[in-house]
C-alpha cells in the first residue's frame, strides 16, 4: 500500500508518500513550489503536473488531504480550496478517491495531541518513520503526517461507513 498525503497550498504544496500498512516508511516527500507572481491558473497547472508526475512514478493506492482549517484571508482560503479540488481531480483521473482530515485529527494521530505545533509534528514524523532528520520543509512533514493519519484511521473510517450504510 502506498499512500499519498497532501498539505495543500498555492505557494507551497507539500506531498508525502508513505509505504506500508503497519510498519510505515517514507517513500518520497517534498514540496511543490510556485511563483508568488504567477497567475492562479499557472500555479494550479504546476501543482497538477507535479502530482501527475508522482502518480506516474509511484504506484499510489490511496490519497489523503489536509482539510482547509483556517486561512489568513478569504482570498487565500479560496485559492487553497482550488488546490483541494485539484487533488480530488488528479486522484479521480487515476481511479482513486480522496479522504480529508482536519488539522487537529492529523496532529492527534501523529503527535498524540490535536493542538501540537509544527515542530512537534515534524519530530514525531521523524521518529515514527525512522528518518535521520525531521522532514523539511514543514509542508512535507505535514503531508507525511496526513498520509500516516490516513493509514492509521483507514480501518476506523471503513467501519463508520459500514455502520452508516445500515
Amino acid at each position: 500500500m502506498l499512500t499519498l498525503g497532501v498539505d495543500p497550498g498555492t505557494a507551497r504544496c507539500g506531498y508525502g508518500l508513505v509505504a506500508g500498512d503497519r510498519d510505515l516508511r517514507a517513500a518520497d516527500f517534498g514540496c511543490i513550489t510556485t511563483g508568488p507572481r504567477d497567475p492562479l491558473g499557472t500555479r494550479l497547472a504546476i501543482i497538477r503536473d507535479a502530482l501527475t508526475d508522482l502518480f506516474a512514478s509511484h504506484d499510489i493506492t490511496q490519497v489523503a488531504l489536509e482539510r482547509l482549517g483556517h486561512a489568513r484571508t478569504l482570498t487565500s482560503a479560496v485559492q487553497v480550496s482550488h488546490v483541494c479540488g485539484l487533488v480530488h481531480l488528479v486522484a479521480a483521473d487515476h481511479g482513486l478517491t480522496v479522504e480529508e482530515y482536519s488539522p487537529p485529527e492529523i496532529k492527534l494521530a501523529v503527535a498524540g495531541y490535536g493542538g501540537a505545533d509544527k515542530r512537534a509534528v515534524q519530530t514525531m514524523v521523524q521518529r515514527l518513520l525512522d528518518l535521520d532528520a525531521p522532514p523539511t520543509p514543514d509542508h512535507a512533514a505535514d503531508a507525511l503526517a496526513v498520509a500516516m493519519c490516513h493509514v492509521h484511521s483507514r480501518e476506523a473510517r471503513a467501519l463508520e461507513r459500514a455502520v452508516g450504510a445500515r
